[in-house]
C-alpha cells in the first residue's frame, strides 16, 4: 500500500468528499492561494475554485458562527481554524449555538459541519499558538470530538466527520502533519465511536492518543526488545462519543493502565478516562493505581528546551512506566 503524510491523508479526504458532494465546501483564512497555514489545502483552490474554497477574513467568531448557519440549511461546511487556541473566539458560536441546535429543535436541525484544527506544541510557536484545550470541547454535550494519529485514521475519520449530521472538531496535531503512514487510495469510513487497540501487550497499557501514539509505540517497542515488557496501547481516536469497551478489556487484560497525553494533566481528558477504568469491573483486575501523565501545569514556553519539557518526554513515559512495573 502507498504510503502518503497525515497532511495529504486529510487533503484527500476533503478533496474525495467534496468531488462526491456538491453541499460539501470549505472556508477558512489562508487555504485558497496560500494552502493554509500548515499547507493541508494546497491545490484545492485550483481544482473547487473560490465558491468552494474561500478565504475569509480573520475572524474566527464569524468563522464558527458562519459553519453552524450554514450547516443548519443545508450545506456541509468545513471550516479551518488555523490555531486551535483561537476556537475560544469563536465558543459562543460552537458551545452556545453549534452544539445546541438539533436539541433545541427537537432534531429538526440538524448541524453537520467540521471544525478542523491543528493543536499542540512542538513548533516553537507559544503560548497563544500550542495549547491542547481537548478536554474543553468534550465536556460540552452535543459536540464530537475527534483526534486522528496516523494518516489511516486521519482520513476515515475525517470522511466520517465530513458525512456526520452533527458539529464535529477535528484536531489535527502539529508534528504529525508530516508523518507518512499506508494509506488506500479509495474512499473509507472509520466509525466515530471506535477505539483502537494499536499495539497488543500483556504486561501494561497505556491509553493515549494524538502524537503521544507514536512516542509511546516507539517506546513499547524498545522495551519489548530490551527487557521483554509488552504494552498494550489503545487508541480512543474518538474522544467523544468515546468507546470505552476496549479501554475496559485492555485493562482487565494487564492489569496496569497508564493515560498520556499532551494537554495539561490537571482536568485533562485522561481523568476522564481513569474514571470510566475505576468505575467498571476492570478496577477488580487492577494490580496498581492508575496513573496520568499530562503536560506541566503551565502556559507552554517559547523556549525550545522549556517547550520540550512541558509536555510528557520519552524520558518520564519510560520512568513512569517502570515505575508501574515495578
Amino acid at each position: 500500500m502507498r504510503e502518503i503524510t497525515y497532511a495529504e491523508a486529510i487533503r484527500e479526504a476533503m478533496t474525495l468528499e467534496m468531488r462526491r458532494d456538491p453541499d460539501v465546501f470549505f472556508f477558512g483564512e489562508d487555504i485558497g492561494l496560500y494552502g493554509g497555514a500548515f499547507g493541508v489545502s494546497v491545490g484545492m483552490f485550483e481544482e473547487f475554485g473560490e465558491e468552494r474554497v474561500r478565504d475569509t477574513p480573520i475572524s474566527e467568531a464569524v468563522l464558527v458562527g458562519a459553519a453552524a448557519g450554514a450547516a443548519v440549511t443545508g450545506t456541509r461546511p468545513i471550516v479551518e481554524i488555523q490555531f486551535s487556541d483561537f476556537i475560544t473566539i469563536g465558543m459562543d458560536q460552537l458551545v452556545n449555538q453549534a452544539a445546541k441546535m438539533r436539541y433545541m429543535f427537537g432534531g429538526r436541525a440538524q448541524v453537520p459541519m467540521v471544525l478542523r484544527t491543528p493543536a499542540g506544541s512542538g513548533t516553537g510557536a507559544a503560548a497563544q499558538h500550542s495549547q491542547s484545550l481537548e478536554a474543553w470541547y468534550a465536556h460540552v454535550p452535543g459536540l464530537k470530538l475527534v483526534i486522528p494519529s496516523t494518516p489511516y485514521d486521519a482520513k476515515g475519520l475525517l470522511i466520517s466527520s465530513i458525512r456526520d449530521n452533527n458539529p464535529v472538531v477535528f484536531m489535527e496535531q502539529k508534528l504529525l502533519y508530516r508523518r507518512k503512514g499506508e494509506v488506500p487510495e479509495e474512499s473509507y469510513t472509520i466509525p466515530l465511536s471506535k477505539s483502537d487497540v494499536k499495539r497488543e501487550g500483556t504486561d501494561l497499557t497505556i491509553v493515549t492518543y494524538g502524537r503521544m501514539l507514536p512516542t509511546c509505540m516507539e517506546i513499547a517497542d524498545e522495551m519489548a526488545a530490551k527487557d521483554g515488557i509488552e504494552i498494550e496501547i489503545v487508541d480512543p481516536r474518538t474522544l467523544r462519543p468515546l468507546d470505552a469497551e476496549p479501554i475496559i478489556a485492555s485493562a482487565k487484560k494487564t492489569g496496569r493502565v497508564l493515560i498520556v497525553h499532551e494537554a495539561v494533566q490537571f482536568g485533562g481528558f485522561g481523568g476522564e478516562i481513569a474514571a470510566i477504568i475505576a468505575d467498571s469491573e476492570a478496577f477488580y483486575y487492577l494490580d496498581a493505581p492508575i496513573r496520568r501523565l499530562g503536560g506541566l501545569d503551565v502556559p507552554i514556553p517559547y523556549n525550545p528546551e522549556l517547550e520540550r519539557n512541558a509536555v510528557p518526554t520519552p524520558e518520564r513515559i519510560r520512568e513512569t512506566i517502570q515505575g508501574l512495573l515495578a
